[in-house]
């Protein structure tokens, strides 16, 4: 008579701690307890991983930034507002359901984009390309200032400072290369003369009956 009593107490026992395992596993968590917020970003129409996204709790600094794949991770509360913001896409609001009953959540959030077309325009300094072209024309031009350009662009004057001007470092530098590569490529060979060359000749002579070796006065 004792065992079967003793059977159905040990089986109300168990259901009793089975039942009251589950109420426990199910119970939801406080909106105070961390929660690890975890998930992906893709696009909406191609599914694809947005990099680089921000996502913050709002009206706090708290957050993280998606790495190249989308995925991001950080720790929450429940009912915290999550901004997920990016540059060319919809910002979105997400809240975290305060009915969790464990301390993880995962998401996958979509952006759409976010595309805002202007009207092209077309800024001209005058009203009209006629205005433009007769105030070029008319602009004053300070005398110092042109002489300095006429100077600037002298060839006689350009060749007097080419004379007159000292190497640089860089100048004596890329002179020694140069003789260097130059005794290397012609060793154990004669080095070509000009003197015997008819081209080189021709050259000269043409060049000598157009006056390209007359001195200019300082006066021309």
């Amino acid at each position: 008579m004792l065992k079967p009593l003793k059977k159905v107490f040990c089986l109300s026992f168990f259901l009793c701690v089975l039942l009251s395992s589950k109420f426990v596993a199910s119970q939801v968590i406080a909106d105070t307890t961390p929660v690890q917020f975890s998930g992906i970003v893709v696009t909406a129409d191609s599914l694809k991983p947005i990099p680089f996204v921000n996502i913050l709790i709002k009206d706090t600094w708290r957050g993280t930034v998606t790495d190249l794949y989308g995925f991001f991770s950080f720790v929450a509360h429940p009912k915290d507002v999550v901004v997920f913001n990016a540059l060319g896409y919809k910002t979105v609001f997400y809240t975290i359901p305060d009915t969790l009953t464990i301390n993880r959540y995962s998401l996958i959030q979509v952006l759409r984009p976010d595309t805002l077309l202007m009207n092209e325009t077309v800024i001209y300094p005058w009203p009209t390309y006629e205005q433009f072209k007769q105030a070029f024309v008319n602009t004053d031009i300070p005398d110092d200032e042109l002489e300095r350009a006429k100077k600037n662009i002298d060839e006689l004057e350009k060749r007097i400072l080419f004379d007159e001007l000292p190497m640089s470092s860089s100048m004596n530098f890329r002179n020694y290369i140069d003789n260097k590569v130059s005794q290397l490529y012609y060793a154990g060979q004669y080095r070509p003369n000009n003197l015997l060359n008819p081209i080189a000749w021709a050259q000269f002579i043409k060049a000598w009956r157009e006056g390209k070796f007359k001195v200019k006065k300082q006066g021309d």
